[in-house]
C-alpha cells in the first residue's frame, strides 16, 4: 500500500502551518512537487522554507516535475479540465511508482486548503482508479486565502442572517449572485469585478496573501476597481504571476 499525505500549508505565510500539518510533514519521505515554470519559483522556495523550518530529525526529498498545461476549452470547460487532470494523474502515478521505496510516504503540499478550489484529491482518485497502485491518502486542512483575506482586512466573512457564496471569476462575469450577502471570488484571471455593475458594492481585495509581497485594497467598487486593475497589472508585470482573491458584498446601509 502506498501512502500519500495531502497537506494544506496555508496562503503563503509559514506561520499559517498548523500543528497537525507539522506532524504530517514529519511523516513524509518524498514530496512530489508539480511546477509551473520559472515564474513561480518563489512558490517552490516557500515550500522548501516550510519544510526546513518544521521537519526535524529525518531525511526527505523533493521531486519536482513539470505539470502539464491545460488546453483552451474546445468542446466544454469541464471536459477540458477532465482531460487535463487525466494527464496530471499519469505523471503522479509515474512518480509514485518510481520515486517511493517500499513503506515510504509521499507528500503533496497544497496552497490554502486541499478541499477548496484544489484538485489534488480528484487527481489522486484518478490514480487509484487506474489500479496500478494500491493508494491510500489522508487530507490535512489548511488556512485558506479566504481566511487570510478577511483576517488581513479585519472583516467577518458573513453578515448576520445572510448567505456566503464562493465562486470563480468566470462565473461572476456572467452575473453577480443576487441571493448571496457575501461573494468570494477566486481564480479570476480576467478581473471580472470590472465587468459587473459596481453601484452599491464594496470590495476587499488581496494579492500574494501571507507573503512579503502582500497587497491589500478595499473600498466601494466604483471607487477602487480601476486602482485594483492597475496595481494587479503592475504586480503581475513585476513578478510574472499573481495570485489574488476578493470579497464582494453590498454596502451596509448603516455605513452609506
Amino acid at each position: 500500500m502506498t501512502k500519500a499525505l495531502i497537506i494544506g500549508i496555508g496562503a503563503g505565510d509559514p506561520d499559517h502551518v498548523t500543528i497537525q500539518a507539522i506532524k504530517a510533514l514529519n511523516r513524509v519521505d518524498v514530496f512530489l512537487v508539480p511546477t509551473k515554470g520559472d515564474e513561480k519559483a518563489d512558490l517552490l522556495h516557500l515550500r522548501r522554507e516550510i519544510c526546513e523550518r518544521y521537519i526535524e530529525g529525518r531525511s526527505y526529498r523533493f521531486v519536482e516535475f513539470e505539470q502539464p498545461r491545460r488546453d483552451d476549452p474546445t468542446v466544454s470547460y469541464r471536459q477540458t479540465v477532465e482531460q487535463w487532470h487525466d494527464a496530471i494523474a499519469e505523471r503522479y502515478e509515474r512518480h509514485l511508482l518510481d520515486e517511493l521505496a517500499e513503506g515510504q510516504c509521499a507528500g503533496f503540499l497544497v496552497w490554502g486548503d486541499p478541499s477548496l478550489y484544489d484538485s489534488t484529491v480528484r487527481i489522486l482518485d484518478k490514480v487509484r482508479a487506474r489500479s496500478r497502485i494500491a493508494l491510500d491518502y489522508e487530507m490535512i486542512p489548511g488556512i485558506t486565502s479566504v481566511q487570510a483575506l478577511t483576517a488581513r482586512h479585519a472583516v467577518p466573512l458573513n453578515r448576520i442572517g445572510e448567505a456566503v457564496q464562493i465562486t470563480t471569476g468566470r462565473k461572476l462575469a456572467q452575473c453577480m449572485p443576487e441571493d448571496a450577502g457575501s461573494v468570494v471570488v477566486m481564480l479570476d484571471g480576467q478581473q471580472a469585478f470590472q465587468a459587473i455593475p459596481p453601484e452599491g458594492l464594496e470590495i476587499f481585495w488581496g494579492a500574494y496573501l501571507g507573503t512579503e509581497d502582500e497587497i491589500l485594497i478595499a473600498g466601494r467598487l466604483e471607487d477602487v476597481r480601476d486602482e485594483i486593475a492597475r496595481v494587479r497589472s503592475e504586480a503581475r508585470g513585476r513578478k510574472g504571476w499573481v495570485m489574488d482573491t476578493y470579497l464582494l458584498r453590498k454596502v451596509d446601509p448603516s455605513n452609506a
